[in-house]
């Protein structure tokens, strides 16, 4: 192999991008977890808690605490399930799809200046591969 593992190469962009990332998420007054979490919500409102910990891979007993965190930023609603009153149906406020959208801007910039060293045909390749390889892992 002429080139060094996909783990390797991933493992070192990773930790560049969530560098990148965390001055933003900081000023947003966000954690990279409650950032999971708004960004898993916008797709759709979570029935249960431990749905929503399986959809951002959070253990479900620490993703309490970044709920109750967003709750009181007043970012995120928890309701009772009407078809179940035990769970609880988590749902993004006004307020955290405008944190949400700021945010998702902000990286959008990030990921533009991370990624200019590259031609326009390389990078839509290498975002169009990345997309592919996540969504076969589904």
């Amino acid at each position: 192999m002429d080139r060094p593992e996909l783990g390797f190469l991933l493992s070192r962009l990773l930790r560049e991008v969530m560098a990148r990332e965390k001055p933003i998420l900081d000023a947003a007054g966000l954690e990279m977890w409650d950032y999971a979490v708004l960004t898993a919500l916008a797709e759709s409102d979570a029935p249960t808690q431990a749905q929503l910990a399986a959809t951002t891979g959070r253990d479900k007993t620490r993703l309490i605490g970044n709920l109750d965190r967003l709750e009181a930023e007043g970012l995120v609603r928890r309701a009772p399930d009407p078809a179940d009153r035990r769970n609880r149906i988590v749902s993004l406020t006004p307020a955290g799809s405008d944190v949400l959208r700021r945010c998702r801007d902000a990286i959008g910039a990030m990921e533009t200046e991370l990624l200019a060293d590259l031609d326009a045909t390389d990078r839509t390749g290498f975002e169009r591969a990345l997309t592919a390889l996540v969504e076969n892992d589904r």
